[in-house]
């Protein structure tokens, strides 16, 4: 009986794949001159695909001219509008540069679906004028978004608290180095928000309080070590961000010496991340096989959306010692039936100086038996060779890791674990 539900629903998706195969022929054939258009066509120096009007409701404009030079162009397929459906994260490739030149590639993001991007004009309407549908620009200056002016001296952590991730628990160190860093302004360095153009203002404002990924890399940038993509700069709503490689589930069922390489390298991510000389602590809230990648020349595995980052002030919590500061905060095992599962409180985040948060995405999510990603489960480290198999200390750590058994388990089977893991990178290269 299983074995003809099983023929059933395989049948099924072949005559739903061939369905869907058909129709994407039958609209190319119907589209052929308008699929030929666009092909020779640079969307990226066109000022309505950038959403360049929407500004200074958008994420900068510091690489418009690049843009609207046609320095940048689209690769091949993703010229092509008929895809953008199965592009819901509309994220592109492209190449920067002139080819004779030597071009090189590069990552272009919304920062948003299609839908996302319009609830953000829905909500600035909202807030502005109480309805769904408005001017954005003549909307603009009713928002908290522009009451923040040019006579406000700093970006004060009352003004934005819990607009994002980011800022969810901000301090006022953290603020004045998001304003320094700001790269979509000319005279960055500063730390006072009145230095920057009204129009420049209401860009980091609004990208802080509706997608502060470009905020992230830019104040915690790749160039100091931060294991994040580097930003390049923005032009409307788009933000072009360096081409790191392939994303880490490409890497699943690569050589075990290599898949030992990548899962060291996630560990020190959370450790650093986690413990740095700055003391702000940056813990990741959605980590799945799509937010890395790893360079193709150097294997460095690298953040590729960092949208949900929240970054505490382990200084700020020293400081004001809120209720049970000092005491170790151990992340709950979250054993769902979904991909990327995680359990944490952000306020508990916010209030502790000593946290496991990062470890814990990171054994459950990537590297032990309990993750899982679209239809593989056994994590990065599924299958390991007969003789770390039958020693069964990789195994008991990675379960330590992800689920522990003891009181603050897991702070010490990361660090064995990341201990064991370079010892067995070092042992294959």
């Amino acid at each position: 009986m299983l074995r003809l539900v099983s023929l059933k629903l395989g049948r099924l998706y072949r005559y739903v794949k061939l369905a869907v195969l058909g129709s994407l022929a039958a609209a190319l054939v119907l589209n052929t001159h308008s699929l030929l258009a666009s092909l020779q066509r640079n969307e990226l120096s066109e000022r309505r695909f950038l959403q360049l009007n929407k500004c200074p409701a958008c994420w900068g404009t510091s690489w418009c001219r690049k843009f609207l030079n046609g320095q940048l162009r689209l690769e091949s397929w993703g010229r092509l509008r008929l895809l953008d459906f199965f592009n819901v994260k509309n994220v592109y490739f492209a190449r920067y540069g002139e080819p004779r030149e030597g071009s090189r590639r590069v990552v272009l993001k919304r920062l948003g679906s299609a839908q996302e991007l319009a609830d953000i004009d829905t909500k600035i309407c909202r807030r502005a004028t109480g309805r769904g549908r408005c001017d954005l620009l003549q909307a603009l200056p009713a928002t908290e978004f522009a009451s923040l002016n040019g006579d406000v001296r700093l970006l004060t952590p009352g003004a934005v608290e819990g607009w994002s991730d980011l800022v969810h628990c901000p301090s006022q160190r953290l603020l004045d180095r998001l304003v320094r860093r700001y790269a979509e302004t000319k005279d960055s360095g500063s730390f006072l928000l009145r230095n920057l153009k009204d129009s420049e203002r209401m860009q980091l404002l609004i990208t802080l309080a509706f997608n502060p990924e470009p905020l992230v890399l830019q104040s915690f940038p790749s160039d100091e070590g931060w294991p994040f993509a580097k930003y390049l700069g923005a032009c409307g709503r788009m933000v072009a961000v360096n081409y790191v490689g392939e994303e880490l589930w490409s890497y699943f069922n690569a050589p075990w010496e290599k898949r030992v390489d990548l899962a060291w390298q996630l560990m020190e991510i959370a450790e650093q991340l986690t413990n740095n000389d700055f003391e702000f602590a940056l813990y990741l809230l959605d980590v799945s096989f799509d937010n890395f990648a790893v360079g193709p020349r150097d294997g460095k595995v690298i953040i590729v959306d960092a949208e949900n980052v929240l970054v505490a002030d382990k200084r700020l919590i020293r400081q004001n010692k809120p209720e049970n500061w000092d005491v170790w905060y151990e992340s709950k095992f979250d054993d769902c039936d979904k991909e990327a599962c995680l359990s944490f409180s952000k306020e508990i985040l916010c209030a502790r100086v000593t946290v496991d948060h990062n470890y814990y995405a990171v054994c459950q999510n990537l590297l032990s038996r309990h993750a899982t990603w679209r239809g593989t489960s056994g994590g990065l480290l599924h299958d390991p060779p007969a003789d770390i198999a039958k020693d069964g200390r990789l195994e008991a750590l990675l379960d330590e890791c992800a689920n522990p058994k003891k009181r603050y388990g897991r702070f010490q089977a990361a660090k064995e674990l990341r201990e064991y893991l370079a010892q067995l990178s070092n042992n294959v290269r």
